[in-house]
């Protein structure tokens, strides 16, 4: 939580600042009457505009009815159906991650967007994702901590803005403006539950002993589910500060039961007795003894958004957040014969369960004023992420019978505080218009801690020889030993200026710069320069050509752990390791550097009447990309960790500046509203992304590790897979609203292009064919007040291909029907209805 003196420090230092955007950017005074800006602040720019349609860069704007009228609950899921590029891929077995998904926009990394609050830099979750899912190595911005109650609308700049924004901005740029009316408000309650029948994954109806002595299964048809049970209730109100000011309150409460998509267990759950024979438990077993599916969620959030005016020309503003989750999640289920289990206490096996508590906080405070005609805003942001873990029902087979069955296992903290100072202006140069002129500087603080937990989560018990008696570490997840406890933090200042003016009435320019250095990797200077022509009222182009980088984050630098990670269904204990440790640097560990960036983007604007078209092609090359190594494990390995002190390893990876690559693709938006005279009004947009990612340069191993011999990579052919074709290649939102009178009926269908579930063969890829996925909600205004709305997401209840019997391990792929890199959620039709008050 805060130091007692954050807010002292922040009232004295606030002068210190630098830039973040702001949303109160003020008119630029223009000599020529017909080049008014006005109206629109958008992300991109510092500057207003006349319409959305005369930024020089794609910017999506999401409002609030199109945010109310998604019968999704979370913000992710709300912008993966209404943005094109977006994509919140799906996530199960993979720890924390299960718990906290990230989100991807143009098919790079989740931690290659950066999130704006009110256009303030917001800080990143303290979870490093660690398993082989989509995001991989990468630590990004919780959005589904930020409840939808709260945002008044969303700005999605798609296009690379790290010299205007800093770090992270490579793939773009989300911007949540929170709510700020001074009065009414409105009370939601939102029930639904996921009703389904999974394709392909047969209901088990018995179990035999064939002729050959060996189980066998009578299957019956697919599997009828009714779970994941959610409920919400959300609620805002806004309210004056006296006379000049206003506050404005929102909450959002949410409880989501687990849903559960494993097929059966077809392995032998008891040992064998001598003479072979199956045991006669093996008949009556619990066969549906994993949690495939959606982890157990409990969310609280609330938000506050408030400004004073001191004077007429002087305004004090402020806005924070107090978030938390509880969170269960299920890992592989130990067989009453696995090893890892002691059948004094689970003689039926157990599942562990991962239990998370996350506390999630955020304040911001600052003031906009005008000296000599310059528009200061000056800032103060602090955020700070608490990510704890622990297991249940679950043991540390080292200790025995006397192992405890809960552990707490440590706890992951980052933090960050962010002071601000932009100052903005116009000049008369000579030119068509004056040149509107922004400056600024930041500084920023970040800090990165990881917790111990209680030994016995991470004890190995050792015999005489030195050897492990048993498994260590609590099962499914190791605790974080005081070995892995790290403390570490860093600071770094920036330096920026923009300039924005017309070369004539109908061409716009941009020029942007920034300066960042940094107290653990050195300096770096990005630049932008954006333009936008218009060649009639209709028709418009734009383009802009922008260098940028993404430091490496204080988790990717320190973070230090050992864990049981699978691998072809096999446990392995795996080591991930800081650069500057001795079991990293003896396999060819360096310091990171960091990612360096150049975006290209080209388009065109036509808007006539009712109907609008907007095409924008881009490229992206990022050199030196932060990625997370191979396993790499073997005997000549385990000789290099035993010798740099690491015994109980068996298989090692470290964060590494490994590949280049290139993004390229297309977004094309169009709309069109009609009006049925006595029919109501019907609006339609479709967009579709098509995006390509290639690996274009995988850097030869370091010496250390090429020395050990060619079948040694340490970054090999399945990661490079899942950067090229784990999210789709293609995508395409369609949307239709329908109003008549007091009803409104919204009908949205995406399609999610082909994905791949990438092995270390081309062989065992496993290919998730491309399928459309729709959504239907119909709403009543009974009146002023009241509304009510009952709806479908995936109405026509879509699964990807069942993995059974495909290549691979097939005893998992029974258990687990449905590939976990799919890119819509693998749990089925969701219906649901919802109940709003206004006032």
């Amino acid at each position: 939580m805060l130091k007692p003196n954050f807010v002292a420090a922040s009232v004295s230092l606030i002068l210190a600042s630098a830039p973040v955007f702001t949303l109160q950017a003020q008119e630029s005074a223009s000599s020529k009457p017909e080049i008014k800006p006005e109206v629109i602040e958008v992300t991109g720019t510092r500057r207003s505009l006349r319409s959305i349609a005369e930024s020089t860069v794609p910017v999506d704007i999401i409002n609030l009815d199109e945010i109310n009228s998604s019968g999704q609950l979370e913000l992710s899921q709300v912008l993966t159906t209404l943005v094109p590029s977006f994509n919140f891929p799906n996530s199960q077995l993979a720890d924390g991650t299960d718990h906290a998904r990230p989100a991807v926009l143009r098919g790079l990394a989740p931690d290659h967007t950066l999130v704006l609050i009110n256009g303030k830099r917001r800080h990143s979750s303290a979870l490093l994702n660690l398993n082989g899912t989509v995001g991989r190595g990468s630590s990004a911005v919780d959005l589904n901590m930020i409840p939808t109650a709260a945002i008044k609308r969303i700005e999605v700049l798609r296009d690379g803005a790290a010299a205007q924004y800093g770090s992270d901005a490579i793939a773009g740029v989300i911007n949540i403006v929170l709510k700020d009316a001074d009065e009414g408000g409105s009370l939601n309650f939102t029930y639904g539950k996921y009703d389904t029948q999974m394709a392909g994954a047969k209901q088990l109806a018995g179990v035999s002993q064939n002729d050959s002595g060996d189980l066998a299964f009578e299957l019956g048809e697919d599997r009828t589910i009714s779970d994941g049970n959610t409920s919400t209730i959300s609620g805002n109100i806004g309210l004056p500060l006296g006379e000049a000011g206003f506050i404005h309150l929102s909450a959002e409460t949410r409880n989501k039961a687990p849903s559960n998509r494993s097929g059966f267990d077809p392995r032998e759950q008891y040992a064998r007795d001598d003479n072979g024979n199956l045991d006669p438990r093996e008949f009556n077993a619990q066969r549906y003894n994993h949690r495939f599916g959606k982890a157990d969620i409990e969310d609280f959030a609330f938000f506050y958004n408030a400004g004073y005016d001191l004077t007429g020309n002087t305004t004090l503003y402020s806005f924070g957040s107090y978030s938390e989750r509880e969170g269960n999640s299920g890992g592989f289920f130990r067989r009453p014969k696995d090893s890892r289990n002691l059948i004094a206490v689970y003689p039926d096996g157990f599942l562990p369960q991962i239990t998370t508590e996350v506390e999630d906080f955020a304040f911001a405070v600052g003031i906009t004023t005008q000296i000599a005609n310059w528009d200061i805003d000056n800032s103060a942001n602090f955020g700070r992420n608490e990510f704890n873990f622990g297991v249940t029902n679950s043991l540390n087979t080292s200790l025995g019978v006397h192992s405890p069955t809960e552990f707490d296992n440590g706890a992951l903290v980052y933090d960050q505080l962010t002071l601000n100072f932009d100052a903005k202006n116009s000049f008369d140069f000579g030119l068509y218009e004056e040149v509107y002129i922004t400056v600024g500087a930041e500084y920023r603080h970040e800090s990165y801690q990881i917790k111990a937990g209680e030994e016995a989560s991470y004890l190995t018990v050792l015999d005489a020889n030195g050897s492990p008696v048993a498994a260590g570490g609590a099962q499914v997840l190791a605790g974080f030993s005081p070995a892995s406890a790290v403390n570490e933090s860093r600071n770094n200042i920036a330096l920026f200026t923009e300039f924005d003016t017309y070369i004539n009435a109908d061409w716009n320019i941009v020029l942007a710069a920034r300066f960042e250095d940094y107290s653990d990797f050195g300096s770096t200077l990005t630049g932008k320069v954006a333009s936008r022509y218009a060649l009639s009222d209709e028709l418009s182009f734009r383009g802009a050509l922008s260098t940028g980088f993404r430091a490496p984050s204080l988790a990717q630098s320190s973070y230090k752990s050992i864990a049981t990670v699978f691998e072809n269904g096999v446990p392995n204990e795996v080591g991930l390791f800081p650069v500057d440790t001795a079991a990293a640097q003896a396999l060819g560990a360096r310091p990171l550097e960091a990612e360096e960036s150049v975006n290209i983007t080209a388009g065109f604007i036509y808007s006539a009447g009712d109907f609008s078209l907007t095409f924008d092609a881009y490229r992206i090359d990022i050199d030196d990309r932060i990625v997370m190594s191979e396993n790499l494990s073997g005997d000549a390995v385990e000789q290099i960790l035993a010798t740099a002190g690491e015994h109980n390893v068996q298989r090692v990876r470290y964060f590494t500046n490994a590949i280049d690559s290139r993004t390229q693709g297309v977004d094309i938006v169009a709309t069109y509203n009609f009006n049925l005279d006595a029919y109501g009004n019907l609006a339609l947009s479709a967009a579709l992304n098509r995006n390509d990612t290639e690996v274009t340069n995988v850097k030869d191993n370091p010496a250390e590790l090429a020395a050990l011999g060619d079948e040694y990579q340490y970054f090999a052919r399945r990661e490079i897979a899942r950067f090229e074709d784990g999210t789709p290649k293609n995508k395409v939102n369609l949307v239709a609203t329908w109003q008549y009178q007091d009803w409104t009926a919204i009908l949205k269908a995406t399609r999610y292009g082909e994905t791949i579930d990438s092995s270390s063969t081309v062989e065992k890829d496993e290919v998730i064919d491309a399928k459309w996925i729709t959504d239907l909600e119909v709403a009543y205004q009974y009146n002023e007040q009241w509304r009510f709305a009952i709806g479908a997401n995936n109405l026509f209840d879509q699964y990807p291909q069942d993995t059974v019997g495909n290549i691979g391990f097939s005893n998992f792929n029974q258990i687990f029907p449905y590939s976990a890199f799919s890119a819509y959620n693998t749990d089925g039709r969701f219906v649901y209805g919802k109940v709003a008050f206004n006032f």
